[in-house]
């Protein structure tokens, strides 16, 4: 059995009307430029065929098998079949979007679940299309971590947004910032931090990782007077981290952590709400950021970007997130138990 990143990654189709296969073709003509690890992509080859012409991109897509995958990447996309076809135009779902990309997502876990692939990398997906065919899950995380259940019990996924400058973690994320704040709590916010020290250290190569914690409030409360949360709900989920040995420290005002100095201090933010977290890196890496879902029994990485039909098949994409993506899935891998 092939171990590590012996193995290639494999990346799903996505939402097949998407940019997905336009950021995977391109990643694939720059794979020696950018020293790319071998990868073949779930999915229907007809669909990537057919994208490279709209293109005009000149790239050979083979349909093999995963054990043929890593020899054919050198001459060629492997694609390795679900059995569903995508047959959407650029920005236009249609009827096979939503099964095409479901099935892309369970083969590719299945794939790393079962050693044939080293690191599952997602392409974007379109929930709205998705819900529409009755995927009853929030999005791709939770997907995800319905699939890594084990004795039924499933996996707390929490998700980081990576870029070489910072990493940031938000407590809560898909939900209205009334109900973000009715969900925080010690223990979420505790249970949290847990995964993204155990991740630092187990993929990351961080031995003793720093964590910072931003404050709900503006600046983090000031003491109780712009709000009770930060010493009810943070502080002690701090004090609870430090006395398990963890290196953290907060709530400290959101405001003053994300300069170019105050980013050195950690090796990780974790912000209480969605956008306190992704607003920084977004500003800092917008084209180049890296969605990693921590807590699963697998490396996963995706691009920080959505499906972009107004430009599908325009040949304007920029593969940047996905080619970090590529590049980060093979280092945890590379770095993660197997």
């Amino acid at each position: 059995m092939l171990t590590g990143m012996a193995r290639p990654l494999v990346l799903t189709l996505g939402e097949p009307a998407g940019i997905g296969p336009d950021v995977t073709l391109a990643a694939w003509l720059q794979r020696a430029q950018h020293d790319l690890p071998p990868f073949y992509i779930r999915g229907d080859a007809a669909c990537l065929t057919r994208r490279a012409k709209v293109l005009g991109l000149d790239v050979r897509v083979a349909e093999v098998g995963a054990d043929e995958a890593a020899p054919a990447f050198a001459h060629a996309l492997p694609v390795v079949p679900t059995g569903r076809i995508a047959t959407a135009a650029p920005g236009q779902p249609d009827e096979s979007s939503a099964a095409a990309a479901i099935a892309s997502i369970e083969h590719a876990v299945a794939d790393v679940r079962e050693h044939r692939a080293a690191a599952v990398v997602t392409n974007p997906i379109a929930k709205s299309v998705l819900y529409k065919a009755g995927f009853h899950h929030p999005g791709h995380t939770e997907f995800l971590a319905e699939l890594a259940k084990r004795d039924g019990v499933v996996p707390q996924p929490v998700m980081m947004l990576w870029c070489p400058s910072l990493a940031v973690v938000p407590v809560t994320i898909h939900v209205s910032l009334r109900d973000a704040i009715a969900q925080l709590s010690t223990e979420l916010i505790v249970s949290t931090a847990r995964i993204v020290v155990q991740d630092l250290r187990s993929r990351f190569g961080i031995a003793q990782p720093r964590l910072a914690l931003a404050g709900l409030n503006p600046h983090a409360g000031e003491d109780g007077s712009l709000g009770r949360e930060d010493r009810a709900i943070v502080a002690p989920a701090v004090e609870i981290l430090r006395g398990e040995g963890v290196d953290a420290r907060g709530p400290l005002p959101a405001d003053t952590m994300f300069h170019a100095a105050a980013r050195k201090t950690y090796d990780c933010a974790l912000g209480m709400y969605h956008d306190q977290a992704l607003i920084p890196i977004k500003t800092i890496a917008f084209d180049e950021g890296v969605n990693v879902t921590l807590g699963l029994p697998f490396v996963r990485t995706s691009p920080d970007h959505g499906t972009a039909f107004d430009i599908a098949g325009t040949g304007r994409a920029d593969p940047s997130s996905l080619i970090a993506a590529l590049k980060l899935a093979a280092r945890m891998a590379s770095a993660a138990p197997t």
